[in-house]
């Protein structure tokens, strides 16, 4: 026997994608058909998620705090105006 790795072994059902988001499985069923959730794959009607995709999807939805948008729209306008408040 080889010490392969085992060929799904990269990827996450629906219910475990579901549980480490501590989302509901019709969530991402939702966020699907609104074309806003991660990348999946489809095995027969099995639903797969590979790890390195949600990574990157995870990576996507991160927004700069708020703090730091205000900051940035106020420095911006200053501009527009051509100098400072």
């Amino acid at each position: 026997m080889s010490n392969a790795e085992p060929i799904l072994s990269q990827f996450l059902t629906k219910e475990e994608l579901a549980a480490e988001l501590g989302r509901n499985a019709r969530t991402l069923d939702r966020w699907d058909a609104l074309a806003i959730g991660p990348p999946r794959t489809f095995v027969g009607r099995k639903i797969l998620y590979r790890r390195a995709s949600l990574q990157r999807w995870l990576a996507a939805q991160e927004n700069p705090s708020r703090k730091n948008t205000a900051a940035a729209k106020k420095s911006s306008a200053r501009e527009l105006r051509g100098g400072a408040l």
